[in-house]
C-alpha cells in the first residue's frame, strides 16, 4: 500500500488553458482538498468541467498555522490536495506552515508543478535570468528604506505589488535607483496582459492614474562593485571618523566592495 501524501498543486494564474492534465486528474479524484478559498476552488472545478465533490478545508493566512496539524493527520490516512487561488502554494501564499509541519512529522510532501507568476514575469522581462531573487510583496510603509537595503543586490529582483500602490512604490524605487531598468508585468496570461518597461520614474508616470489586476515588478540588479583599494581605505577612514571601530569599518567596506578586509585594515592604519 502506497503511503499517503500532501500534494501541493499549482493552479492557473489567469488562463484556464494552463491547467495541467495532472491537476485535472488530481481534482477529479481528490477526496480532501485544503484550499485558500473554497469558493475559488469550486469555481475552478466547475470551469474545468469536474463534477467531483471532495471535502473542502479552508487553509488561508488567518488559520494555516492552527490547521496544519489537522491536515497533517488527515494525510496519514489519505492524500490531501493543497491549492491556493492561483499559482503554487507556499510561494507568497498559504502553505509554508503546513509543509514545515508535515516535514517535522515525517509526512511526505510532493508537488504538481505548473504556472508561476514569478517565473513568468522573470522570463518575459528581458532582464538577466541567470541569477535572481524573489522578494515577495513589497511593504506598505518604509519602502525607501526597504529599497535602500537592497540597493547593492546584484541579482534581478522580482516583487509582488498591489495595483493601488504601484505608482507610489515606483516613485520610492526611483528615489533610490533612478537609472535601474524596471519591468511591470500586469495580468500575466490573461486577456489584458501588459508588460511595460522603463526606469522606475518613467513607469511611475505611466501608472500615475492607477491600474488594475495582478502585478509583478521585476527590477534590474545593481552593477558589481568596482572600488579600488585606495578608495576603499578612504571609505574605512571616513567610517572611523563617524565613530566606527577600525575593525568594524574595514569589515563593512570589505562586505560592500569585495576588497580584502585585511588590506583595508592595514591600509587605514598607515598614515595618509
Amino acid at each position: 500500500m502506497l503511503a499517503s501524501v500532501i500534494i501541493l498543486a499549482a493552479t492557473p494564474i489567469g488562463n484556464l488553458g494552463d491547467a495541467s492534465r495532472r491537476l485535472i486528474e488530481a481534482l477529479t479524484t481528490a477526496e480532501v482538498i485544503a484550499s485558500e478559498d473554497t469558493r475559488t476552488t469550486i469555481h475552478l472545478m466547475k470551469a474545468l468541467g469536474i463534477e467531483n465533490r471532495p471535502r473542502l478545508i479552508p487553509l488561508h493566512e488567518h488559520n494555516e498555522t492552527e490547521k496544519a496539524a489537522e491536515i497533517v493527520e488527515l494525510a496519514r490516512v489519505g492524500d490531501v490536495l493543497v491549492l491556493t487561488d492561483a499559482g503554487m502554494p507556499a510561494i507568497s501564499d498559504p502553505g509554508f506552515p503546513l509543509v514545515a509541519a508535515a516535514a517535522a512529522a515525517g509526512v511526505t510532501v510532493t508537488a504538481l508543478p505548473g504556472p508561476s507568476a514569478v517565473l513568468t514575469a522573470l522570463a518575459v522581462s528581458g532582464l538577466p535570468t541567470d541569477r535572481f531573487t524573489f522578494e515577495g510583496f513589497l511593504p506598505r510603509k518604509g519602502r525607501v528604506a526597504y529599497f535602500t537595503a537592497l540597493a547593492r543586490e546584484e541579482r534581478t529582483m522580482v516583487f509582488f505589488e498591489s495595483p493601488n500602490r504601484l505608482a507610489d512604490s515606483l516613485r520610492d524605487l526611483a528615489a533610490v535607483a533612478p537609472d535601474r531598468r524596471v519591468v511591470v508585468c500586469r495580468e500575466l496570461t490573461k486577456l489584458h496582459e501588459e508588460v511595460a518597461r522603463g526606469t522606475a520614474a518613467e513607469l511611475a508616470e505611466t501608472f500615475r492614474d492607477g491600474t488594475r489586476g495582478e502585478i509583478c515588478l521585476v527590477v534590474e540588479g545593481a552593477a558589481p562593485a568596482t572600488a579600488d583599494l585606495p578608495t576603499g581605505i578612504a571609505q574605512v577612514r571616513a567610517l572611523v571618523e563617524e565613530g566606527f571601530r577600525l575593525k568594524e569599518a574595514a569589515a563593512e567596506v570589505a562586505e560592500a566592495t569585495g576588497l580584502s578586509k585585511r588590506d583595508l585594515y592595514e591600509g587605514a592604519l598607515r598614515k595618509p
